[in-house]
């Protein structure tokens, strides 16, 4: 056998992977991982047979469908008042995972820095290790997940080339702050810094409070790139197509490295979205579906012996479970699939120290009946 040296010796299956399928190995309600188990509007199915019905089968162009551009400055415009060049600023994407990594490969170099807040996203860290880069890691304050930006300025040096945000902020499910955003603005100002901004989540920030892209502060966005999906905005995960935009000068060098990475995203899933998107309530109206789904949940819920943490913003309800158990989260999430059939991801899963705060995630993404099911089993553990 060869011997083989790992480029992430580390790393091993995802959280996601482990949890749902033991899931499906034990039946269990699969509340983890962050899909929905109900269908997108039938319009949008009927868009792509339409379009593949009508020859668009072939290579999209390398930067995305112009229609779907066009279409995602449109949903920018209105959203944030704030203006991207379908032509020089926009690119499609398979997937917002792909454009996190060519984002990194892009203008991550060896000996580099990037700051990460953890509990974080588990592509972030190994896309940073795979370029020889090192990945600066600082913990949200716990309660409430929030930013000490004191700490930030403090582990900023020569070598910081990138800031990684994520708003609204899977796993915590809250979101940043106009001052925050605010402060962050100020410390990268005048640095060669890029900040990498993770808004997946973009539409469904709750509570009347409006989600704070970098889009919306005009010196913060000369210097960032941002990343969002279609997949949680229309409900098609499984298609694998977001989006990124930025300032020319930032995607002229993004393309160098997406052309041969992927070059080309489905054709005529791209071509659907645009349509269906055009329409500006299949996106304008997200938040008040999800919010809906969010205080079902938490009411069916509520007199259960797990602690609900703040959720103002994307489908996921962390749940505190340290009146229960003194078990690791790890554990007590298999044991919760294993014998009560329901399955979420430990807060520890996403935490380079395995922190752990006696948190689940569990996805609200889900039929009102799967909620159901699943909140009876919740107020049965004791």
């Amino acid at each position: 056998m060869m011997q083989l040296k790992s480029k992430l010796p580390n790393i091993g299956t995802t959280i996601f992977s482990v949890m749902s399928a033991l899931a499906k190995e034990h039946n269990a309600i699969n509340l983890s991982q962050g899909f929905p188990d109900f269908e997108c509007d039938p319009l949008l199915l009927q868009l792509a047979q339409k379009y593949m019905n009508s020859g668009f089968n072939q290579y999209a162009p390398m930067q995305g469908v112009l229609p779907l551009r066009e279409t995602i400055s449109q949903i920018i415009e209105t959203c944030y008042q704030s203006k991207y060049n379908p032509e020089t600023e926009i690119t499609v994407t398979a997937g917002a995972t792909q454009g996190i990594y060519t984002a990194i490969a892009a203008f991550i170099n060896k000996g580099d820095e990037v700051i990460v807040f953890e509990p974080a996203y588990d592509c972030y860290i190994p896309a940073i290790e795979l370029h020889g880069a090192k990945a600066v890691s600082i913990e949200l304050t716990y309660p409430g997940f929030k930013i000490d930006w004191e700490k930030v300025k403090n582990k900023m040096n020569d070598n910081t080339k990138m800031i990684i945000i994520n708003t609204p902020h899977n796993p915590s499910g809250t979101t940043l702050t106009k001052v925050d955003l605010i402060e962050l603005e100020k410390l990268v100002a005048g640095k060669n810094i890029i900040v990498l901004s993770d808004e997946v989540y973009e539409h469904m920030a709750f509570d009347g409070e409006p989600h704070q892209s970098v889009a919306l502060f005009p010196e913060l966005k000369k210097q960032s790139i941002i990343v969002s999906s279609f997949g949680k905005t229309v409900h098609t995960t499984g298609w694998k197509i977001g989006y990124t935009v930025a300032p020319e000068y930032l995607m002229k060098e993004f393309r160098k490295v997406h052309q041969f990475l992927v070059f080309a995203v489905n054709h005529p899933f791209q071509m659907a979205l645009a349509e269906f998107l055009s329409d500006k309530k299949n996106y304008l109206e997200l938040k008040n579906f999800y919010q809906q789904k969010r205080d079902y949940f938490r009411k069916l819920v509520s007199n259960s012996k797990f602690k609900l943490e703040d959720c103002t913003g994307t489908y996921f309800q962390l749940l505190n479970y340290s009146a229960i158990s003194n078990e690791n989260d790890s554990d007590f999430a298999i044991r919760l699939t294993k014998e009560y059939k329901l399955a979420s991801i430990p807060l520890s899963g996403f935490y380079t120290s395995k922190k752990d705060d006696k948190l689940l995630r569990f996805c609200f993404a889900k039929k009102n009946e799967t909620l159901e099911k699943a909140a009876e089993i919740i107020n049965r553990v004791k």
